[in-house]
């Protein structure tokens, strides 16, 4: 499976796109308002996301840029691809259950699955610039 890249914006914030569904590119758009829906739950994954944080390194689990996907249906179904620092991380085995309960909190998600990879390898450069100055990188 191909990833995207973590994109950043000029101040350095992670920019996840909401998906509308995985799979057939022939499915039909969503509606403007199952986009609007999409938009909201993506943006609450996001501000959850931001909770989260890796016990080793004082930020969130956003800003260090571990977190590769979030695509979000209308229906609320959720799935986030997400990476660790390491592979040898100590919490491969708690994180990413943690962040799939979290979501899965979430007022509007009917079901979350996290899929932790290891490529694209996590690399510095994925944080965000709000990462980097609280780490002074």
């Amino acid at each position: 499976m191909n990833l995207p890249e973590h994109e950043t914006t000029p101040t350095g914030a992670n920019d996840v796109t909401p998906v509308a569904s995985q799979g057939d590119s022939c499915k039909a758009a969503p509606s403007p308002f199952d986009a609007l829906k999409i938009e909201a739950l993506n943006a609450s994954v996001v501000e959850t996301l931001r909770t989260v944080f890796d016990p080793e390194i004082p930020v969130n689990i956003y800003e260090l840029g571990l977190i590769y996907s979030v695509d979000a249906t209308a229906d609320g179904h959720v799935d986030v691809t997400m990476t660790l620092t390491s592979p040898m991380c100590p919490v491969a085995g708690s994180l990413p259950p943690e962040v799939e309960t979290k979501i899965k909190a979430i007022e509007g998600v009917r079901d979350a699955k996290v899929e932790l990879v290891w490529d694209p390898p996590w690399t510095p450069d994925k944080m965000t610039e709000a990462a980097r100055l609280q780490l002074n990188i």
